[in-house]
């Protein structure tokens, strides 16, 4: 699989090195550069490229902002490359896969090229599980309610308690009373309620532990407890929100709108 890239940054010389960095590995193939977010935007939503290392600070519209500026589509795996390490944190909130220091440590560069590979890797997996698995409800349902039922069996392989190591303690939280998830780079924040606490695992072996009949990802960086879901409200461009029980709204993307439909009766 080779992995569609563009770079962004205002400083020629940053591109230069970090594509000269990247020759090393024969499955990152640079299709483009930007030098300012504007540029970054429109070639990210025409050339939809699986990849984006991106500069934060650049003038006018930073990484930050290129990073908003795509949400309308389904965004690409994004690296930030800067000389701020104060951007840290910002960063892993934009969900980043990874965050390097200029100039970049080769290591660094290549343990960040992995990560990618695996994402994207996971990515096609469940892409392609949920096609076929849609080809069947539509040529054989009697065999995909088969399936959903093996699924239901199969059940108690789920957790229903989860250890968390947060400030330096140990949490022991009860599934069900965890409301949402949100993702934060390799870092969960889970919600229940009245309390918040930071797990580090990543989502997708997060929703490997919960059952998918309660726990549902609604956003590509959050996930929803749905027995806690208490009101649906609509919201421009197919997407909506989701009231929960403890009064805080979580919005749906229009990539996972099907969830909603199992409130709608």
């Amino acid at each position: 699989m080779t992995i569609r890239t563009i770079l962004v940054d205002d400083e020629k010389l940053a591109i230069q090195g970090l594509q000269l960095r990247l020759e090393a590995f024969d499955d990152v193939e640079v299709i483009d550069t930007c030098s300012n977010g504007r540029e970054a935007i429109r070639k990210i939503k025409t050339q939809k490229p699986d990849l984006v290392f991106l500069d934060i600070q650049m003038p006018g519209f930073d990484g930050f902002s290129v990073v908003k500026g795509i949400m309308e589509i389904e965004p690409p795996l994004i690296v930030f490359v800067t000389a701020y390490a104060e951007h840290a944190i910002r960063a892993f909130e934009a969900n980043a896969v990874n965050y390097l220091m200029k100039p970049v440590d080769e290591d660094r560069l290549a343990d960040t090229v992995e990560r990618v590979r695996i994402r994207l890797a996971e990515k096609k997996g469940a892409e392609e599980a949920d096609k076929l698995l849609g080809v069947l409800s539509e040529v054989a349902p009697d065999k995909a309610e088969e399936f959903a039922d093996s699924e239901s069996e199969s059940s108690e392989r789920f957790e229903r308690l989860i250890n968390v190591k947060d400030r330096g303690q140990i949490f022991r939280v009860e599934v069900d009373s965890i409301e949402h998830i949100e993702a934060a780079g390799d870092y969960m924040c889970i919600y229940t309620g009245d309390n918040s606490l930071i797990l580090r695992e990543t989502m997708k072996d997060l929703e490997r532990r919960l059952d998918p009949r309660k726990f549902q990802r609604v956003h590509r960086s959050t996930i929803v407890n749905l027995n806690q879901v208490r009101q649906v409200k609509p919201h421009t461009n197919g997407e909506c929100f989701l009231v929960l029980d403890s009064g805080a709204e979580v919005k749906v993307s229009r990539s996972y709108r099907d969830v909603v439909a199992r409130f709608v009766h």
